[in-house]
C-alpha cells in the first residue's frame, strides 16, 4: 500500500508504466511544463488538462469558482473523446483525463497505472443518455436496429457499451449485433447528422439532446436510464504515480470538482447556466454557448462525485463478455479511490 493507501504496485502496471514512459517520450508536450514522464517528475500544483468544444467542464466551473485554491488549470486544447482523454493521461501528456468508467476500466485492466478520484458525470431522469430517430422512422425496439447506422460521440465510449448492453438484453444474439454500425460522429453534429439522414440513430445526451428535443421532429427509442437506473458513469483519472508526488495536488482538485458539483446541484439552474456562459465566453475560444441554454444536471449520482463498486464492476463484466479484456483481474479497490472527496464518509467540505 502506498502513503495515500492506493495500492499501485502490480508487476503489470510497472510494466505499463515503463512502456507509456518510452512511448510518451516520443509525444510532444507543453513546453511550459517542465516536467518528465518519469519518477523524476517534479511536485506540481498547475495540472494540464483537454477541454471540449462548446462545453465547460467540471474542473472549470470549480476554477471560476475559486473552489482549487492554489491548483492552477493549463488548458492544451480540447480532446475528441474520452478514451482519447484518459489515454493522453496514461502517456502524461495531461495531468488528469476524465472518460466513461468502461474506458479506464479497459485500460487500468491492460495495465494503465491510474486510479479514478471522482465521478463528473451520470445517468439519472434530468441527464441520460438516450437513443433518437426521427418521428416517422420505422425504428421502435431492439430488432429494428439491426442494419442501422447509430451516431455517437465517441466509439467505445459510453453509448456503445449502453447500445450493446440494450441489445444484449432484449436477446439480440452477437451474429446481429455486429450488423449494427456504430459511427462516431461529433456531438455538436449529431442532430444535424440525424435530420440530415445521414446516420438513422443518434445517441444524444446533456445540452446536446436538450437542443435536439426542443427543435422538435425526433422521438426517443430507449435511454440508459431505463435499464441501469441512476449511475456515475465517468470519472476523472490521474496517473498513479503523479498521485504519490502530489497527494495534496489531487486533493484540492477533488475537493473542488466535489463542491462544484453540489454547487449546481443546489444553485438556481437559470444562475448555472449564467456561469457556464461566463466561463465560455470569457476564455476567447471561438465557441457558440448557445447550446448551455439547455443545461440541466451533471447526471453524478454520488454526493460530490463519491463513487461505487457497482459503477466499475458492470463495465468490467461487460468488456469480459463482449471479449475485450480476456478476463477480470482488477480490483474495484484498485480502479478508483473515494480517499480525497471531502464527502467521502459523510464529510463535509468547508
Amino acid at each position: 500500500m502506498s502513503a495515500t493507501g492506493i495500492s499501485r504496485t502490480t508487476t503489470t502496471r510497472r510494466r505499463f508504466l515503463s512502456t507509456l514512459a518510452v512511448s510518451a517520450a516520443a509525444v510532444p508536450l507543453a513546453a511550459s511544463c517542465g516536467r518528465a514522464v518519469g519518477g523524476g517528475a517534479k511536485r506540481t500544483a498547475t495540472l494540464r488538462y483537454q477541454g471540449w468544444t462548446g462545453q465547460v467542464i467540471l474542473p472549470e466551473l470549480a476554477q471560476d469558482l475559486g473552489y482549487l485554491g492554489e491548483v492552477k488549470l493549463e488548458w492544451i486544447g480540447n480532446t475528441a473523446s474520452g478514451p482519447q482523454d484518459v489515454q493522453s493521461a496514461a502517456t502524461g501528456q495531461i495531468e488528469f483525463g476524465g472518460a466513461f468508467n468502461a474506458a479506464s476500466v479497459k485500460l487500468q485492466e491492460s495495465g494503465a497505472p491510474l486510479t479514478s478520484v471522482i465521478g463528473y458525470y451520470g445517468t439519472d431522469q434530468k441527464y441520460y443518455n438516450g437513443f433518437f430517430v426521427l418521428d416517422d422512422s420505422p425504428i421502435r425496439g431492439p430488432k429494428d436496429l439491426i442494419g442501422k447506422k447509430i451516431g455517437m460521440n465517441t466509439l467505445g465510449g459510453h453509448a456503445q457499451a449502453v447500445l450493446d448492453l440494450y441489445l444484449r438484453r432484449n436477446g439480440i444474439g452477437a451474429d446481429d449485433i455486429a450488423k449494427v454500425e456504430a459511427l462516431a460522429v461529433p456531438p455538436v453534429s449529431l442532430e444535424q447528422s440525424l435530420r440530415q439522414g445521414q446516420i438513422e440513430v443518434a445517441a444524444l445526451s446533456g445540452i446536446f439532446q436538450d437542443k435536439a428535443v426542443a427543435a422538435g421532429g425526433i422521438r426517443q427509442v430507449f435511454r440508459d436510464y431505463d435499464f441501469l437506473g441512476a449511475f456515475t458513469a465517468g470519472s476523472y483519472v490521474f496517473r498513479d504515480d503523479f498521485i504519490e508526488r502530489n497527494p495534496g495536488t489531487v486533493r484540492a482538485f477533488t475537493a473542488g470538482v466535489a463542491k462544484a458539483i453540489e454547487w449546481s446541484r443546489t444553485t438556481p439552474r437559470e444562475e448555472v447556466i449564467a456561469r457556464l456562459t461566463k466561463i465560455l465566453t470569457a476564455r476567447g475560444r471561438n465557441e457558440n454557448a448557445d447550446a448551455l441554454k439547455y443545461w440541466k444536471s451533471t447526471g453524478v449520482a454520488g454526493k460530490g462525485g463519491l463513487m461505487t463498486d457497482r459503477e466499475f464492476t458492470v463495465w468490467s463484466r461487460w468488456l469480459k463478455d463482449v471479449g475485450q479484456i480476456s478476463e477480470v483481474k482488477v480490483a474495484p479497490k484498485d480502479l478508483y479511490t473515494n480517499e480525497f472527496n471531502p464527502y467521502a464518509n459523510g464529510g463535509n467540505p468547508r
